[in-house]
């Protein structure tokens, strides 16, 4: 499998993220890449979409992914298979909500998602790494053994 992880980050939380993601997607035996600046020009069906992004403001998206998910808008993405993972702080009524708008975006064009997203609260985990990682090693156990 390959993953594209499109990294939305305001402080740099998600990129760590993504990069500790990408590791185990090639210590497992798969392929990826993290793109920073996420472009539709990267979209491909027979790869897995990974979104990781963080919230900022009243549950915005990072300033790198916003015109993403807006270009996304214009593209029916029926066939294509996505993941998401979703940083924010709890203490806040509007956490982990660019995850929310990305799932809503995605599941509206026509993805599969093949999980259910996870949302870190870095509240109780301070290094969000760790906690994705091992999600999404759990996740991805699943997905191949179906």
């Amino acid at each position: 499998m390959h993953f594209d992880i499109m990294v939305g980050s305001v402080l740099g939380a998600s990129e760590y993220v993504a990069e500790a993601i990408l590791v185990s997607i090639i210590e497992i035996g798969h392929t990826g890449e993290c793109h920073f600046e996420p472009s539709v020009s990267t979209l491909n069906k027979d790869h897995v979409l990974l979104i990781c992004t963080s919230t900022h403001g009243a549950g915005d998206l990072p300033d790198n992914i916003a015109p993403y998910a807006k270009a996304l808008q214009q593209h029916d993405l029926t066939g294509f298979n996505a993941m998401i993972i979703g940083l924010g702080d709890s203490s806040y009524d509007t956490y982990c909500g660019a995850a929310m708008k990305m799932e809503t975006l995605l599941v509206e064009k026509g993805v599969t998602l093949l999980s259910e997203p996870l949302h870190i609260d870095v509240l109780h985990h301070p290094i969000p790494e760790e906690v994705a990682v091992e999600w999404f090693v759990a996740q991805l156990d699943k997905v191949i053994g179906e």
